[in-house]
């Protein structure tokens, strides 16, 4: 039998897959088995992609495997994982990297299992507690100990005693794997099972019948607080009586504890947690729970679409308009768009939900509608305040804003405050020369954070000392502009005191678990205003804010990309959402564009008249949903590097592109981490057309080594 290898290397000139003969020792591996192969004079970890009865080599030239390092993967993930490869046109083994178990190291000893030594007591044993037997102090203990108890337990700090005790067999001894759990973090989770509304039960109803058909997709458009997480529990529970196993994926798991909570509220061991933030161990016993079946629900962000559950029914995408669930690094996928391959090729019903969805959700879903809140509470009132009319000596705050804020604080409510940046002022000049401080590996400003007295750059971590004068005129006069976090927390914090102020970013969560330690304390606070960026605007559900305000609200407005105003709409509205849960609720919006359609669709909470002219929009200008973008970069140390790899790399590319196809670029990228970056960006409406002409001269380039030193990166639906 032969073994079709994907070698799993970062090389992307390399073709495979490579052919292994299995003789009798290999003869239980499968497709889906990680094997550990020579390479060369290497040795590799490798995929197994196929099994064929012959091979185009003969077989003296064959090699065999060296060890079979893990059981297999199912063949569904494994097709995934060289979809994903192929889709955003990176390599098949970067693709199946993706559904590799957590921990499987490139030597290929990878994490391995905790074990625990466990005893148990013989009829011996027994026989010897109430007999005469001469026995010691901390063997008659351990005996005891055993004696009350059915079964094995685990050792502790008998173990010496135990195995005296073993020889003499009076106890058995065993080892046993242990699982790691993450810890849990309850944030406002409940295990009530509040009763569904008409519009809850016909989305219900919608997904139960994908459920025992052929699954489908639902698009479950609910303004905030209309229950749709409800809606994901009692589906989960539907998918869970057919014997199916169930993916719920959150943006960033750090941000949306509350999700978590109640999945594990709810469902308690049957869920497993996948993550970035857990240990190596944590994940790995994680995601051998989930492929053998003992947890059946799996919750994390984007990397958990590739799960290993089998028998999949549903797949669950909350707040899909967040971009985080576009990966950063090679392969840069979309976990939106793997859901709904793998729901597809799964039989399994996907759903995907939130308050603001994006335009490509809109135009391809079947959709079901949650207009009104749970509770039955109106949507709250938001207000548009025009920041042109201050003068500018005013601080970051409208009159207006302070006065709700000191409403907030006289009658001991809640308020939640969300500013674009963290930090205390995003850049500082020097009023005589103008000099300004700026990153030296990136073309970025350094960011002035108050804790520790230092400027940090955002991109790469470069931190400078706050400067006393100008290096360029040596003046002390030193301004400082904009607003971040860090000063709005202490501004907020003097209006409202006495109440506390909770600041909420990604400075004060750096810790594990802090994210959800910071909103336990909000919530469990009688009163209190949460002040923070993005963070404080995902995920959360507090029935007793009365306050939300919005400071520079057109901040990505002024971002040169054509999902701006997407992002804009749905960040006001997801942060309007936090408030009036119980209640009457009020939104401020301090923005210096007022009569922005994003800003005013979203003060008039109208999500279909804004998607509806965004579509228009994008239609005339030949944008997503209408088209594929793809972006292709170069980066190198040395700016006539990255000039000639695009230069080079965009004239092969140009004569394989579909004729309406658009080719922008080669064009400047600002420097990040020191390397000079280029980039060209394609534009087309036959999607596989243009990716199969994107791989072909990327790997021409390659293999002609007209990149040699330069990075290449290739972006599919760049976010």
């Amino acid at each position: 039998m032969i073994a079709k290898v994907e070698p799993l290397t970062t090389a992307r000139a390399l073709r495979g897959p490579f052919d292994y003969l299995l003789g009798e020792r290999f003869a239980h591996v499968g497709v889906g088995s990680l094997l550990l192969v020579p390479f060369g004079r290497q040795r590799l970890r490798g995929v197994v992609t196929a099994l064929a009865e012959t091979s185009d080599l003969p077989p003296e030239r064959l090699s065999e495997p060296i060890a079979v390092l893990s059981e297999p993967l199912p063949a569904e993930l494994v097709a995934l994982g060289l979809w994903a490869g192929r889709e955003y046109c990176s390599t098949a083994a970067r693709g199946l990297e993706l559904v590799l178990p957590p921990g499987s190291g490139s030597s290929g000893r990878g994490v391995q299992a905790r074990m625990e030594l466990r005893a148990e007591l013989t009829d011996a044993g027994r026989a010897a507690l109430s007999g005469g037997d001469r026995l010691g102090p901390k063997q008659r203990a351990a005996l005891e100990r055993l004696a009350v108890v059915e079964g094995p337990i685990a050792a502790g700090d008998d173990r010496d005693a135990l195995r005296r005790l073993e020889r003499r067999g009076l106890v058995s001894l065993s080892e046993a794997e242990v699982s790691r759990r993450p810890d849990s973090v309850i944030v406002g989770a409940s295990r009530e099972r509040p009763e569904l509304n008409a519009a809850q039960a016909d989305a219900l109803a919608r997904i139960t019948r994908g459920l025992d058909g052929d699954g489908g997709e639902l698009l479950l458009h609910g303004v905030t607080g209309s229950g749709k997480t409800e809606v994901y529990l009692t589906a989960t529970e539907a998918a869970l009586e057919r014997g199916r196993g169930v993916i719920v994926l959150v943006p960033e798991i750090g941000l949306t504890p509350q999700t978590v909570s109640r999945f594990e509220a709810r469902f308690g061991d049957r869920v497993a947690v996948l993550h970035s933030a857990l240990s190596q161990g944590e994940r790995r016993d994680e995601w051998q729970r989930l492929r053998r079946g003992e947890a059946r629900v799996c919750v994390g962000p984007r990397s958990a679409v590739f799960a290993p559950l089998e028998g999949l029914g549903l797949i669950v995408v909350d707040e899909e308009h967040d971009s985080s669930y576009k990966q950063e690094s090679d392969p840069r996928y979309d976990a939106r768009d793997v859901a709904r391959r793998r729901a597809d090729t799964e039989g399994a019903m996907l759903v995907a939900g939130t308050a603001t969805p994006r335009p490509e959700s809109w135009a391809s879903l079947e959709r079901i509608d949650l207009p009104e809140r749970a509770d039955g509470s109106p949507m709250p009132q938001i207000d548009v305040l025009d920041m042109r009319e201050r003068d500018g000596r005013e601080g970051p705050f409208h009159a207006r804003t302070r006065e709700a804020l000191s409403r907030v604080a006289q009658s001991g409510g809640k308020a939640i405050v969300m500013v674009p940046r963290r930090g205390w002022s995003p850049f500082l000049d020097c009023r005589t020369c103008g000099h300004s401080w700026r990153c030296p590996n990136c073309d970025v400003s350094l960011v002035l954070h108050r804790a520790g007295d230092i400027m940090r750059c955002h991109h790469c971590g470069h931190s400078e000392s706050v400067p006393e004068s100008c290096p360029e005129c040596g003046s002390v006069s030193i301004a400082r502009h904009g607003a971040g976090s860090e000063r709005i927390s202490e501004l907020v914090a003097e209006i409202v005191s006495p109440l506390p102020a909770f600041r909420l970013d990604s400075d004060t969560a750096a810790r594990k678990g802090a994210h959800a330690r910071i909103l336990s304390e909000f919530d469990r606070a009688g009163a209190g205003v949460l002040i923070g960026t993005q963070m404080v605007a995902k995920g959360h559900d507090f029935s007793d804010v009365g306050l939300s305000v919005i400071v520079d609200a057109d901040s990505s407005l002024r971002f040169p990309d054509f999902r701006a105003e997407e992002r804009t709409f749905a960040l006001v509205s997801q942060l309007a959402g936090r408030s009036g849960r119980g209640g009457a609720g009020k939104v401020l919006v301090q923005t210096l564009a007022p009569e922005a359609e994003a800003i005013q669709a979203a003060a008039a909470h109208d999500a279909a008249g804004f998607l509806a002219s965004e579509l228009e929009r994008r239609r005339e200008l030949s944008y997503p949903p209408f088209a594929t973008l793809v972006r292709v970069e170069m980066a190198a140390k040395e700016a006539h590097a990255a000039d000639g790899a695009a230069r080079q790399t965009a004239a092969r590319l140009r004569p394989l592109l579909p004729r309406d196809a658009t080719l922008l670029g080669p064009a400047p990228r600002f420097r990040v981490r020191d390397r000079e970056r280029r980039q060209i960006l394609v534009k087309a409406v036959r999607r596989h057309e243009v990716l199969d002409a994107v791989r072909e001269a990327v790997e021409g380039a390659i293999s002609a080594k007209a990149l040699r030193g330069v990075q290449l990166s290739v972006d599919v639906d760049p976010q």
